[in-house]
């Protein structure tokens, strides 16, 4: 939605240590700035902070990015608003996003729901029903005034004492108020506690209400409207930042009472979706904030199938160093029950034994086959396949192939065939393509090398010889993907702040990702700047011809000998031999044999 053009002149303007200073103090130390790392809790300063480079990189947690990263990581904003943020404070104004699903939002409208907000605030307090019925549920007026709870009395138009314009067309734009046939006009919410719904800035975007006695629907939300998408919205996430943070930890909930409940016991570290199913949106956004999430259901058919769709939208934001886990109550429990019933400490507990997205996927899958039969066996491998090639931690794909390869007891490699995931060859076993194979066993920390040159120095995308590198291996894949975004990008010429760019472009590619950063860690420790990069750069290069010529080599080597080469591949073979002979040395055994 924002041009690439605007966010490479943005990022160039912003001072990464000068924005990085206005929340927590750095130290400088050499060439890069230092401090301790904002997103996990630590004694020795491992944040560093590169001028250079304008990127920050934890070497503690491995949170990194740019200016832009920084200010959604650090104060939980979205993508947008986090741009808009550094463009306001840079003086730049932010173009127009095309395209919009939604129109721009007029700016009264957040003052419009902030005074609809205070109203069911101060209609509380008038209301000894309502204030009765939050007793009842064990809330305090301290929790209460935390998430701002209210009420909406039982009148039909109880908004029009606060809206003069009560038939004008923004209170309607903010989803307060329904047109009925004939032009009558009455309010959303009537009868019903109030919880106002919150961005990440604290202003209110929408509004839930729940019915305090029996009555359909039990909860109610805001419609859509410019301010608000529930499918991307978190109750109480605003609330809950700071917590979430100091847990290490994010628990998902299904109701605006389990999160004040929770809250109310000292759980504050818990949010709700807002009566639509978990998605992807909603992940994102937690893994901005935390490396673990939590999602807590009820322990029934309707909870477990909740936790699958959770499980399903979660696969490719999961990384190698987050986690996402499952907490199953009893049925005759939720959240508020349960920790009302049987408190804090005992839901502590039970979210310590969460199982892992792993095990919850493992037994589902097999629980849906026939275990005993080949059959069944066969179909757990087919049902898992699209799974995990849609899983985003490398690392944990791999363990799950294997672990798939035990329940269905079948060789690895095999599973990892066909689930098309690559794995390392089990010393030993049979190889049914050498060529590809081989490919496999190429050095990885050339690969780092290369990808670490240009880095640093993207002009160096121009020389890169692409017929070097296999686009079915992840590394190999990587070096190719992040050349082709700099030629595209800036056709061949260096450029400064290139890394952080690289992590904005590539957020959404776990295994690139990785590749990236290690690619710089490697930049770093070896001290390679722009100016030096072509001194690495070209060796490796050569390096890596010279091991795809022995690998080469070494299979039409065995071609020959199995009598079963073409024309071609011996005279290729003739050729490899020759470009590979020490001086003075003859080497026709092999070609003897042909």
């Amino acid at each position: 939605m924002i041009p690439e053009s605007f966010k490479q002149d943005l990022l160039n303007r912003v001072d990464i240590v000068e924005l990085i200073e206005r929340h927590m103090p750095l130290k400088k130390g050499g060439a890069n700035f230092m401090a301790c790392c904002p997103f996990h809790s630590e004694k020795t300063p491992s944040f560093s902070v590169s001028p250079s480079k304008q990127f920050y990189h934890c070497f503690g947690c491995g949170a990194h990015g740019n200016a832009i990263t920084f200010l959604m990581e650090y104060q939980g904003l979205g993508y947008v608003e986090a741009v808009k943020e550094l463009a306001e404070s840079v003086g730049m104004q932010l173009p127009e996003l095309q395209p919009s699903a939604q129109p721009a939002a007029s700016p009264d409208l957040y003052e419009i729901m902030e005074r609809a907000a205070r109203f069911y605030r101060e209609s509380l307090k008038s209301s000894p029903r309502a204030i009765d019925y939050l007793k009842s549920r064990g809330l305090t007026g301290q929790v209460a005034a935390r998430f701002g709870i209210g009420y909406a009395p039982d009148g039909w138009q109880t908004l029009q004492s606060v809206f003069t314009d009560y038939a004008g067309k923004a209170i309607k734009e903010a989803g307060l108020v329904i047109d009925a046939e004939g032009g009558r006009r009455y309010d959303r919410f009537r009868d019903r506690i109030m919880f106002p719904i919150l961005n990440q800035r604290g202003s209110v975007i929408g509004l839930g209400g729940r019915v305090l006695d029996a009555g359909e629907p039990k909860y109610l939300n805001s419609p859509e409207t410019p301010l608000f998408e529930k499918g991307r919205e978190l109750y109480g996430l605003s609330q809950a930042r700071n917590a979430i943070r100091a847990a290490g930890r994010a628990v998902v909930v299904e109701g605006y009472m389990d999160v004040v409940a929770l809250s109310q016991h000292g759980i504050e570290y818990a949010v709700a979706t807002l009566g639509t199913a978990t998605s992807a949106a909603h992940v994102q956004k937690l893994f901005r904030q935390t490396d673990e999430i939590v999602f807590c259901f009820d322990g029934d058919a309707a909870g477990r199938r909740a936790a699958w769709h959770a499980l399903e939208v979660a696969l490719p934001s999961l990384a190698d160093d987050k986690a996402v886990r499952f907490l199953f109550l009893p049925a005759e429990d939720d959240p508020d029950s349960y920790v009302r019933s049987k408190g804090a400490a005992a839901f502590a507990s039970a979210l310590s034994g969460a199982r892992p997205l792993s095990e919850l996927m493992l037994s589902e899958l097999c629980g849906r086959v026939d275990m005993k039969t080949l059959e069944g066996r066969s179909r757990l491998i087919a049902e898992a396949r699209p799974l995990l090639k849609r899983l985003g931690a490398p690392a944990l794909q791999l363990q799950l192939v294997r672990q798939l390869a035990d329940a269905a007891d079948m060789p690895a490699q095999d599973v990892a065939r066909l689930t098309e995931i690559r794995i390392a060859a089990v010393p030993g076993q049979r190889r049914s393509a050498p060529a590809r194979e081989g490919r496999s066993s190429l050095d990885n920390k050339l690969e780092r090398e290369i990808l670490g040159c240009l880095v640093v120095c993207p002009g160096l995308a121009k020389s890169l010889d692409r017929s070097l590198f296999d686009p079915t291996r992840p590394g190999d894949r990587a070096v190719l993907e992040v050349t082709a975004f700099l030629l595209e990008r800036f056709a061949g010429q260096a450029t400064p702040a290139s890394y952080s760019l690289l992590l904005d472009h590539f957020a959404g590619d776990a295994q690139i990702l990785q590749a990236i950063q290690n690619a710089q860690r490697w930049a770093e420790e070896h001290r390679v700047d722009e100016d030096g990069a072509e001194a690495d750069f070209v060796p490796a290069l050569e390096k890596r011809r010279e091991k795809l010529e022995a690998l080469r080599h070494a299979e039409l080597s065995v071609l020959i000998r199995k009598e079963i080469a073409s024309p071609d591949e011996v005279e290729e073979y003739r050729r490899l031999s020759h470009r590979r002979r020490p001086p003075g040395e003859t080497g026709n055994a092999v070609l003897k044999s042909a």
